[in-house]
């Protein structure tokens, strides 16, 4: 199917043109009829050849009060017929509607001159082919028709048909994302809506979001063209049976979406055709899709702007927009979206500098360009954005641009230099303090960060980083002078830990013990009991030439120590399996130790 929206001023007969096209009657309410007068958005379609496909029409109203509703028609739509009448020739509208295509940036269209049983057309096809070949829409086909005689409606159906034939195939696997342009209720069925379907694949059974990313809905039931389908493709008219706690709330200008795959954006930067930013007002509205949100303007260039929306929306880069003055006092302006996670403005002179940073930027998907103004971003937001990823993740999700990783490598070496040299008791520097210093949003960086190649070598160990030597910390003079002390007096008794007043007096305070344990110069049992390293192994061969089993009390004994030291030091040579219980009194020692 080829979806196609009308265009041209009011009264123009676009209406009655598509009428003759498909015999079908455009406009769906009898007021309508009655007035000959669209209101609102109809639907029909037509084969051009009995083999053909389908084309189907949004037929739009060309009043100026109803300028928002021909965005939400034209909005969605890859292609246009435009109508002037040849008895009445360029009209207000018939420009308004032609700047909204162009700021759109549409490119596929086909002039039609109506009434041309009324008077001759050649003089107002000339004028129009010239003012649409100024535009986006080029040079493009014309064919004077009249709907009351048929005359040129073969001719326009051959165009017609030429048309549909050069437009682009959308990619069948696209992200859904359907804008609402009808939403009722069908007693027995629920909540349908309806929309031109731009890309992707829907299908029944499909879970979908609504535009704020809160519902979760299911697809019931798919129409395209009122023939029932298990699965329609872009680009196509289509009516979706939903079902969901919040499905009677669906309305024209909301948007359904493929779960997990878009970005809801309150703040992008754009940039802006037709006017030079600093002269816009500071409040418009946003027209894309079917959606109208009121915006606020913060020019940052000559042509771009910052835009904070009034509602958040699922954008790409490269998505096309219409700013337009409520009221249509000014022209409309085109909007080509550049970033949709653009950074926060804070600093002074950062207006100036992003304003550099967007004049680079064309509106097309780079995605190395994107990786290096990022440096770091998850593969899935970058898909959300509308970027291809330019590479496989470093770790995890995560993609880094090269440079930034190098640098951040020095930066971590450096910074566990600069620990190691301030805490010379705990050199290790913590992880998760290095993912702070570094500004990183994970963990898992900071682990991929220490395996990377540098000029100094990282090792990690228990949740720190470590440079060369580093993991065995150096003990300043007046600790290891304590530490001596505590060695003579346990090689005299090797069981015999110090009590924490002498340990005080060396002044071996808690952190102390722990460089000296972490050098490996004393082990530690428990808090406060510390012994010379390999004492377990010695206690265990002592303990292996008692009578198995043996009780607490035989043990302390037989190492010639205290209660205070023998109760943690059996527990910890349990913990190692030196040893272990028989009963609630004895122990018994363990063949081999693990």
């Amino acid at each position: 199917m080829r979806v196609l929206a009308t265009a041209g001023h009011v009264d123009h007969g676009k209406s009655a043109l598509v009428r003759a096209l498909t015999g079908m009657e455009p406009d769906r309410f009898e007021e309508e009829r009655r007035r000959g007068l669209t209101l609102d958005l109809g639907f029909v379609w037509t084969r051009l050849a009995p083999d053909g496909e389908h084309l189907a029409f949004v037929d739009v109203p060309g009043h100026e009060k109803f300028v928002a509703t021909m965005l939400a028609g034209v909005g969605p739509v890859p292609a246009v017929l435009f109508v002037v009448a040849a008895d009445q020739g360029w009209q207000p509208q018939s420009q308004e509607h032609l700047a909204i295509l162009d700021a759109l940036g549409v490119r596929h269209a086909v002039l039609a001159v109506t009434r041309s049983d009324l008077a001759d057309p050649e003089p107002v096809r000339a004028d129009a082919v010239a003012r649409m070949g100024a535009t986006s829409l080029g040079s493009v086909p014309s064919v004077a028709v009249s709907a009351v005689t048929g005359a040129g409606l073969d001719e326009l159906r051959t165009e017609l048909a030429r048309l549909a034939g050069a437009l682009p195939d959308p990619p069948v696997d696209a992200d859904t994302r359907l804008w609402l342009d009808r939403a009722f209720t069908v007693r027995g069925h629920g909540t349908v809506v309806t929309g031109t379907l731009g890309a992707g694949t829907l299908r029944v059974g499909d879970r979908l979001v609504t535009g704020d990313g809160s519902t979760a809905l299911r697809v019931r039931g798919l129409q395209c063209l009122h023939e029932e389908r298990s699965a329609v493709g872009g680009v196509a008219r289509v009516a979706v049976n939903v079902h969901g706690s919040t499905a009677d709330a669906l309305r024209r200008g909301q948007v359904l979406l493929a779960p997990d795959r878009w970005l809801l954006t309150g703040v992008t930067d754009v940039r802006i055709t037709g006017e030079p930013a600093g002269e816009l007002p500071r409040g418009v509205t946003l027209h894309i899709g079917t959606a109208a949100v009121p915006v606020t303007v913060r020019p940052l260039g000559e042509d771009t702007a910052r835009l904070i929306l009034g509602r958040a929306l699922p954008l790409r880069v490269g998505d096309r927009a219409v700013l337009r003055e409520p009221g249509g006092r000014r022209p409309p302006c085109g909007v080509t979206v550049l970033d949709v996670r653009p950074p926060r403005l804070t600093r002074r002179g950062a207006g100036r500098a992003r304003a550099a940073e967007l004049a680079a930027m064309t509106g097309c998907p780079d995605g190395p360009a994107e990786l290096r103004r990022r440096r770091l971003v998850r593969r899935s937001e970058l898909v959300a954005m509308g970027v291809p990823p330019p590479a496989a993740p470093l770790v995890g999700d995560w993609l880094v641009d090269e440079t930034h990783w190098a640098g951040l490598r020095e930066r971590l070496a450096a910074e566990v230099e600069r620990h190691a040299q301030r805490h010379p008791l705990e050199p290790g520097l913590p992880a998760e303090a290095a993912r702070r210093l570094l500004g990183l949003p994970d963990r898992s960086l900071v682990d991929a960060l220490a395996e990377a190649p540098g000029a100094m070598e990282l090792r990690r160990r228990q949740g720190r980083l470590y440079g060369p030597g580093d993991d065995r910390p150096t003990l300043p003079p007046p600790l290891a002078a304590a530490v001596d002390a505590v060695r003579r007096e346990l090689a005299a008794a090797p069981f015999r830990a110090p009590e924490a007043d002498r340990l005080r007096e060396l002044g071996l305070t808690r952190k102390a013990l722990t460089a000296a344990v972490s050098a490996g110069a004393l082990l530690a049992v428990a808090d406060g009991i510390v012994l010379l390293p390999g004492a377990d192994s010695r206690a265990a061969d002592v303990l292996r030439r008692l009578p198995q089993p043996f009780t607490l009390s035989e043990a302390r004994r037989a190492l010639d120590t205290t209660r205070r030291v023998a109760v943690p030091l059996l527990e910890f040579l349990d913990a190692r399996g030196f040893t272990h219980r028989v009963d609630t009194q004895r122990r018994r020692c363990g063949i081999t130790n693990r």
